[in-house]
C-alpha cells in the first residue's frame, strides 16, 4: 500500500525588482563577508566555504571570507545580511528554515524577504534518518515497527523545533501512526552527530551531507532518504520505494541586501557559477552526498515564488488539522 502525503522539501523568497543605486565597475575592491547563520561544523557550513574557496579565485585581489552568525532559526544571521549596506560586499547563505520557517512562523517583526534579492541557487538535499553502524534498525520498517511497539520512546534527533526536519518527523508520524521521542538540537547537524555518537539518541534526522565524514569512515549509515530518487553517492533506500511518498529536504540559496546593483549581482553570480562548474566543486560535492542543483537569479525567483506559495499552503493545512502548530 503506498502512503501519501508530499511535504515539499523546497521554499523561497521573494525579491523587490529594484534600479542600482551606483554603477560599481571595479567590484570588487575588498573583501566580501558570507554569513551562514547556522554554526561551524554543519553541512550547509561546508558546502558554502567550499564554493566560496573556489570563487573567490575569480576575484582579483578580494577575498570572500565567511561568518558563522547563529541563532533565531537562522534569523540573526540572514537580518545581518538584510540590514547590510547593498553595496555586494556582505552576502548570505540561507536555507530553507531561513526563508520558510522564520517567516512563516512570523518568528521577528523586522524579517522582512523583500529585503533580500535571490542570486543563485546552488544544492538540493534530501532530509534522511541516519543510525549508529552498530544499530538494529536496517530498514524504515525496523523504526516504524519499534515505535508502534513502544510509543514515544524512539529518540530520533531533530535540530530546531517547529523547522523543516521537525515537520518532516511529524509528517512521518502521522503517515505511520506512530509517536518518537523528539529531541531537539539547535544550531545545525554538529550537535546531532554528538548526540549519535554519545548514544543520546537512536536516529539522527537530517540530510546525509550534514553527516558525510561519518557515514564515509562507516561510524553511522543512512537508514531512508525522503526522496523519490537514489542519491548518487550513498546506497540508501528512498522514501518513495519504501511505500511512503514523504520528500521533503533543504537547499542552499546565496542572496544579497535587495537594493545591491544588478551589474554587482551579475558579478557575483558569476563567479559562483564558475565555482560551480569547476571540476574541483563538482567531484568535492558529489563525495559529501549532496546534489549540486543550479538556478542563476533569472530562473530562481520564479521558483522561489512557486514553491513558497505551495509549501506555505501546505504547512497551513497542517496547523487545521492539528499536527503542527503556528
Amino acid at each position: 500500500m503506498m502512503h501519501r502525503r508530499t511535504l515539499i522539501g523546497a521554499a523561497a523568497l521573494l525579491a523587490t525588482t529594484c534600479l542600482p543605486v551606483v554603477a560599481m565597475a571595479d567590484y570588487p575592491e575588498r573583501d566580501i563577508r558570507v554569513v551562514v547563520p547556522w554554526g561551524a561544523g554543519g553541512g550547509t557550513d561546508g558546502i558554502v566555504r567550499k564554493i566560496t574557496s573556489i570563487a573567490e579565485q575569480e576575484f582579483d585581489g578580494a577575498s570572500m571570507y565567511v561568518e558563522n552568525v547563529e541563532g533565531g532559526v537562522s534569523a540573526t544571521g540572514v537580518g545581518q545580511v538584510m540590514s547590510a549596506k547593498p553595496d555586494g560586499y556582505t552576502l548570505g547563505a540561507l536555507t530553507y528554515d531561513s526563508i520558510v520557517t522564520v517567516p512563516w512562523q512570523n518568528m521577528l517583526p523586522s524579517y522582512k524577504l523583500e529585503k533580500l534579492k535571490l542570486i543563485a541557487r546552488i544544492t538540493s538535499e534530501p532530509d534522511a534518518l541516519i543510525v549508529d553502524a552498530d544499530s538494529d534498525y536496517q530498514s524504515l520498517a525496523d523504526i516504524v515497527e519499534a515505535a508502534k511497539a513502544d510509543p514515544g520512546q524512539v529518540r530520533i534527533a531533530v535540530q530546531n523545533l517547529g523547522g523543516r526536519i521537525h515537520l518532516t518527523l511529524l509528517q512521518l508520524q502521522s503517515l505511520t501512526d506512530t509517536e518518537f521521542k523528539i529531541v531537539s538540537y539547535p544550531g545545525g547537524a554538529a550537535p546531532q552527530k554528538e548526540a549519535i555518537l554519545s548514544d543520546e539518541v537512536d536516529i539522527a534526522l537530517t540530510s546525509l551531507g550534514d553527516f558525510a565524514n561519518l557515514l564515509e569512515d562507516g561510524t553511522v549509515r543512512g537508514v531512508v532518504e525522503f526522496a523519490s530518487t537514489r542519491n548518487p553517492t550513498y546506497d540508501v533506500p528512498t522514501s518513495v520505494e519504501e511505500g511512503y511518498e514523504l520528500e521533503n529536504g533543504s537547499f542552499i540559496v546565496f542572496a544579497a541586501p535587495a537594493d545591491t546593483p544588478d551589474d554587482v549581482v551579475a558579478t557575483i553570480e558569476a563567479a559562483y557559477k564558475a565555482a560551480y562548474d569547476s571540476d574541483e566543486f563538482q567531484s568535492w560535492v558529489a563525495g559529501v552526498g549532496v546534489t549540486p542543483d543550479w538556478l542563476g537569479s533569472d530562473e530562481v525567483t520564479g521558483w522561489a515564488d512557486d514553491t513558497a506559495q505551495g509549501l506555505f499552503s501546505e504547512m497551513d493545512a497542517l496547523v487545521e488539522t492539528g499536527i503542527l502548530s503556528k
